[in-house]
């Protein structure tokens, strides 16, 4: 039977329900319990054709199968938090009940019930169903073999159905959540406040990043899409708050690929009168934390590799994870051969980089993928950010580090800049520099404004939460881990297939 037919079968069983006067769409259903209190309760309590008839309970759900053995049927109940066997048989369950269930009801349908607890002989679990209510009529057939789809975009693009077929999915998702509350509360335990800033911006900074533009009807200009939260966070510094975070959305309109999403989820935090070695050490309690709330240890497995997560984490310069990971003394190199080293690894580069944007890039093209275990890369060139302290023994430098696990940056920290007077002459050099590549932007003019009322010296911690997940619950796509990741839309990926 083909999709249409199924659907026209199922719209005639809804139909005739109707003219039996059952609403298959009520409004409520009042539960008492779920599955997995259910097994928690019974599953080592009762003994194989143990029966609990004293107590009656309530649960609803998804029908995920039904089994139709004549006098006897079962049915298999997700109802969000797992899964619980369903039985009706002659003489328990009422006759319209059962009739009701096999001629109208389907895989898909969700429904509420009422009964006993027993343990069948074969050891399940199970609800004996005395009392069954149609709660909504699927309309389109759950697919049977949703992992086996050719084309995995349909997973993401309907991932609503994903989730009813694949509980594991689901649970990657409960972990997403864990994973966020378990940095928010940390954070807050920490005298950390948590703030909202604009989304929609009129300035866009705190990254090198192409932003998302939209318009304003309102002001009749054009307006961005944040790519960072960063310049707001430190203007709450300015006004007199000791410690803020944030846990929001970016947005930068830039490729994808198993790591980058356009829109991601980041949580940017700061703390006044720290600097970035407050910040390492807080970084290896934050991720300490969320290890052991998800799996009470300090070791996570990715893939094939187990990541030991225990403190004191590797801290190595830039310059010595050159030297250590890629015997590269780039002090005794000059321009030219960082050109040609970076040439044999495919990297294309622009014309014209700077010494420090030369040594970053070899970071990167040599370095990254080889520090698997947590390691701190710290001190980097100044070239690489206008927003950080210059180095306190090396004005070359930066006092900024970076955490790589798994050869992926998780983190991005600073000892923050509060000079205004470097700040406007580090965003004049990067206006300077985006006016040659064709991309003006003006500098937040506003921000180096907030910065010459005083900020005290600080410490700011941004964190990858999509990579985060990725990393804790082991999943290979950053797309397996939003709900709703950015596809090509669906229409221009069809006109492309048939070119």
């Amino acid at each position: 039977m083909g999709l249409d037919d199924i659907i026209k079968t199922r719209m005639e069983k809804l139909k005739q329900l109707k003219e039996r006067g059952i609403n298959p769409y009520p409004h409520k259903f009042n539960r008492d319990t779920i599955s997995t209190t259910l097994h928690d309760q019974f599953d080592n309590l009762l003994e194989p054709g143990e029966e609990r008839r004293d107590t009656d309970y309530s649960l609803a759900g998804r029908i995920m199968l039904i089994r139709d053995f004549g006098k006897l049927m079962f049915l298999v109940l997700d109802d969000g938090f797992g899964r619980i066997q369903l039985c009706l048989k002659k003489g328990e369950t009422p006759d319209e009940t059962i009739k009701l269930v096999k001629k109208y009801l389907d895989e898909g349908d969700i429904i509420g019930v009422r009964g006993y607890v027993f343990k069948t002989k074969k050891g399940e679990t199970t609800i004996m169903v005395k009392e069954l209510i149609l709660l909504s009529k699927s309309l389109r057939p759950l697919p049977e073999k949703w992992h086996g789809l050719v084309d995995v975009e349909e997973r993401y693009r309907k991932r609503y159905v994903d989730l009813i077929i694949n509980p594991e999915v689901r649970e990657i998702f409960i972990k997403r959540s864990i994973i966020i509350k378990t940095l928010r509360d940390y954070l807050w335990e920490n005298q950390f406040l948590e703030v909202e800033v604009p989304i929609v911006q009129p300035v866009y900074g705190g990254a090198f990043a192409k932003p998302f533009k939209t318009y304003s009807n309102a002001w009749e200009t054009e307006m961005y899409l944040s790519i960072s939260p960063e310049l707001y966070l430190k203007r709450l510094l300015v006004g007199g708050f000791d410690r803020v975070f944030t846990i929001t959305k970016a947005f930068r309109n830039e490729d994808v690929d198993r790591t980058h999403n356009p829109e991601f989820t980041m949580m940017e935090a700061y703390a006044s009168y720290w600097d970035y070695n407050d910040v390492m050490d807080f970084t290896e309690k934050l991720f300490l934390k969320v290890a052991g709330v998800l799996y009470e240890g300090t070791k996570i497995v990715y893939g094939d590799v187990e990541i030991d997560l225990s403190p004191p984490w590797k801290r190595l310069t830039m310059k010595d994870a050159l030297k250590e990971l890629a015997g590269l003394k780039v002090d005794d190199m000059d321009e030219q051969e960082m050109y040609r080293l970076l040439k044999e690894m495919g990297v294309d580069v622009e014309p014209r980089l700077s010494r420090g944007q030369l040594i970053a890039e070899l970071f990167e093209a040599y370095c990254e993928d080889k520090l698997i275990q947590p390691t701190f890369i710290m001190d980097y060139p100044r070239e690489t950010t206008p927003l950080c302290k210059l180095h306190r023994k090396d004005p070359k430098l930066v006092e900024r580090f970076e955490l790589y696990i798994n050869g992926w940056e998780m983190a991005n920290a600073y000892s923050e800049l509060n000079d205004p007077i470097l700040q406007r002459e580090l965003f004049k050099q990067q206006e300077e520099l985006r006016k040659k590549k064709g991309e003006y932007h003006p500098m937040d003019e506003d921000f180096v404004e907030a910065l010459e009322y005083g900020m005290p010296p600080a410490g700011g911690l941004g964190i990858g939460i999509d990579r985060m997940v990725m990393l804790f619950t082991n999943s290979q796509s950053i797309r397996d881990i939003i709900l709703f990741p950015q596809l090509r839309p669906k229409e221009k990926k069809n006109r492309e297939q048939e070119k």
